[in-house]
């Protein structure tokens, strides 16, 4: 085996758990060279000769042979990932939003120049879900992805469903853990899920999504009526970024959802991620995995360096399809909105308590996304299993 001088950009967390892990190990194929960081001064876990602030000591050093791409900024990593792609050098990243945006454009420098480009890290930190899709579902017809695919929010969940803590206490305990940031929108906004949910659909559809499509509903949003509701019925709320295709037609959300007892995500808590694979011929597969923690993604990150050293790389499928405008059935919780009734393709269920109005019925995607704008609503999509344990006897249900 060639030796790999690495070239590492970024230390921290997921750059600092890379680092624990490759020391760990003490395989002498692996070197880090040079490490890039904004402060040279500051405080670090790894010898002050390593670091660096500038780009340069490690674009301009001969012996390193691969670079691995750890750091916040989103553009400047596309930046930094281009430049050594088209210098034919090959690249590990974990920078989901980097990588969703540019995913297309990334994939034909990995064709003209030749060179791997790796970012399982990038997608549910230690489940190793592009290597499965790449390795063992190639020649299956994949029908629908879905799981928990952000380690903060379901802590977050956890902590408020579980143990009673109020939304801003689990989101504190999960900063001081490490497992949010001190700004968490990402997190909480749903965004992060979102990220790589658009990875994901280009390895098991072969189809380009755009992140910005997606049907976005984070939990920041949650109000208690749905938590109530939940817990009343014996179900809980999980953030579930899904997709599925259909006919040549594909729907892409990450929303709250209800769950049941029966759905594979009932039971994943704390800080786990999950990914549940359906497909034509294997059935439904479950993997899960921690999905927040400087180990976990530094693990996915080291696995990428093993894999690179034995020459993998992903082979991307290719295929269209149109976006679905299936309805599905949903919780809406509501303040002033009164004419959000009259989206629904049927009520199922419609509270008018005073100041705690919901309506639960079916929507289409595109009426829901028409939704995002109001910072008065409370969202939850109902699973099958989730619909038919609800307790709805005392409802009443009418077209629209």
């Amino acid at each position: 085996m060639t030796k790999i001088n690495i070239g590492l950009f970024g230390f921290g967390c997921v750059g600092q758990g890379f680092h624990e892990i490759l020391t760990d190990k003490n395989d002498p194929n692996f070197h880090i060279k040079k490490i890039v960081v904004k402060n040279e001064n500051k405080p670090r876990s790894a010898p002050k000769e390593l670091f660096s602030v500038d780009a340069e000591d490690i674009f301009n050093d001969g012996d390193i042979n691969l670079i691995v791409e750890l750091i916040d900024d989103a553009e400047k990593a596309f930046e930094l990932v281009k430049r050594a792609l088209v210098r034919e050098i090959p690249v590990i990243s974990a920078n989901k939003k980097m990588i969703a945006a540019h995913l297309e454009e990334l994939n034909e420098f990995q064709e003209k120049y030749n060179v791997p480009f790796l970012y399982e890290g990038a997608v549910c930190g230690s489940v190793p879900i592009l290597q499965t899709l790449e390795n063992y579902y190639q020649n299956d017809h994949i029908k629908e992805i879905r799981g928990i695919f952000n380690g903060s929010t379901n802590y977050i969940l956890s902590k408020v469903l579980n143990e009673n803590l109020s939304y801003e206490s689990a989101l504190k305990s999960a900063q001081e853990l490490g497992f949010a940031e001190t700004d968490p929108t990402l997190d909480v906004g749903g965004f992060d899920p979102s990220y790589k949910l658009a990875i994901l659909i280009k390895h098991a559809f072969g189809i380009s999504f755009n992140p910005n499509h997606v049907i976005r509903f984070g939990i920041d949003q949650l109000s208690t009526t749905l938590l109530d509701y939940a817990k009343a019925n014996g179900l809980k709320v999980k953030l579930i970024a899904r997709s599925a295709i259909k006919n040549g037609q594909l729907s892409a959300m990450v929303v709250p959802h209800l769950v049941s007892e029966a759905d594979e995500e009932f039971s994943i808590e704390n800080e786990f991620n999950s990914v549940t694979i359906k497909t034509e011929y294997s059935g439904n597969q479950l993997l899960v995995g921690k999905g927040a923690g400087k180990l976990p993604t530094g693990l996915a990150v080291y696995n990428d360096l093993k894999n690179l050293s034995k020459g993998f790389r992903y082979e991307y499928k290719e295929s269209l399809a149109s976006l679905s405008d299936d309805v599905f059935t949903v919780f809406i919780k509501y303040e002033h909105s009164n004419f959000i009734v009259k989206l629904f393709d049927q009520v199922i269920e419609h509270n008018l308590t005073k100041g705690d109005s919901y309506v639960i019925g079916k929507i289409s995607p595109s009426k829901l996304k028409s939704l995002k704008s109001f910072d008065d609503l409370s969202v939850g999509v109902f699973s099958e299993n989730a619909i038919k344990k609800a307790l709805l006897s005392t409802s009443y249900s009418y077209a629209v």
